[in-house]
């Protein structure tokens, strides 16, 4: 079983369009990834439902 997913999303800073791996495997994370494109860092917010499908919200870090 892969615990790794893309999940597609908007950077908070550039807003360009672009996709992180998510560990599914925790039900509940909260991590800072710099954004592929501005190389801002991002806050991303990760929940994973019971089905194993994770929902990623970006945040800016200092808000």
């Amino acid at each position: 079983m892969n615990t790794l997913e893309e999940v597609d999303l908007y950077c908070p800073y550039c807003g360009e369009h672009i996709s992180v791996l998510v560990d599914c495997s925790e039900a509940e994370q909260q991590y800072v990834e710099d954004c592929q494109v501005c190389c801002s860092p991002m806050l991303l917010s990760v929940n994973v439902d019971g089905s194993g499908l994770p929902m990623v919200d970006a945040a800016r870090e200092n808000e």
